[in-house]
């Protein structure tokens, strides 16, 4: 069955407490499925940013970028699926025993059907070197630092990746097509690219292969921030309209409604 427009957008709340967040959350409109909550809005509001989007019938990837030895990785790991998180993140970098460690520990908390999906974060959108000290990143650089990573993820158990839309193609050719892939830097035309290197449109991202994509400040910075969602849900259809099924491992079940 063909994937909604709904399913595949995530507005990061990019928030200073949650009181502003979930402000926006109502402003934004009953359209939007998904949120992303990153560390900003974690530091200052902690779990509770996660239980009150998924009492609003939200859906959450929790947007941590784990990155520490196998024990404490694996134990953040337990408590975010506790907690309800639907999509969390473990950084590549982190190493293989920490990614299978964050496995273990999700499929042993979370009750059957609602671990969160683990994605393993390659490579920062806003990169200009795939390692500190590295040299700097061309496209096709950043392309093989990509696959590389996205390859480790993979053979640790993830579940998918997080990466920028340039890389998404050459995944899906390495790690076939049921990977999915969350794509962040995503900017509708004629946006300012801020303080992203590697971006892409919408529907750019979505024909390459994205199976979620990420974006911030062109909504929550809009005027109107329901209508620069609904314009980037249509072309999310648009785009769609021209791609095959989608199959891969079901989604997570959806959080309370």
């Amino acid at each position: 069955m063909p994937v909604r427009a709904s399913d595949r957008l995530v507005i990061a709340l990019d928030y200073p407490g949650l009181a502003e967040a979930l402000a926006f959350v109502r402003r934004a409109g009953p359209a939007v499925l998904w949120y992303k909550v990153g560390l900003e809005l974690f530091t200052a509001a902690g779990p509770e940013a996660v239980r009150a989007l998924t009492g609003e019938g939200k859906r959450v990837f929790l947007d941590l970028k784990l990155h520490d030895i196998p024990n404490t990785v694996a134990r953040a790991a337990r408590q975010a699926a506790v907690l309800g998180a639907d999509l969390l993140d473990v950084h590549v970098a982190a190493g293989e025993e920490a990614m299978r460690a964050a496995v273990s520990a999700v499929r042993e908390a979370a009750p059957a059907g609602r671990a969160p999906l683990l994605l393993g974060v390659t490579v920062l959108t806003s990169a200009q070197r795939a390692d500190a000290g590295g040299e700097p990143l061309d496209p096709a650089g950043l392309v093989t630092a990509v696959v590389e990573r996205a390859q480790r993820a993979q053979a640790a158990g993830l579940d998918g990746v997080v990466a920028p839309a340039a890389a998404i193609a050459e995944i899906a050719r390495s790690c076939g097509p049921a990977f999915p892939i969350l794509t962040p830097g995503i900017r509708p035309a004629g946006a300012a690219r801020g303080d992203q290197r590697w971006t892409a449109t919408p529907g750019e991202a979505l024909r390459a292969g994205a199976r979620w994509i990420v974006v911030g400040r062109p909504i929550t910075a809009a005027a109107d921030p329901a209508g620069a969602a609904g314009e980037i849900l249509a072309e999310l259809d648009r785009a769609a309209a021209v791609l095959p099924e989608a199959g891969g491992r079901p989604d997570p079940a959806p959080g309370p409604v």
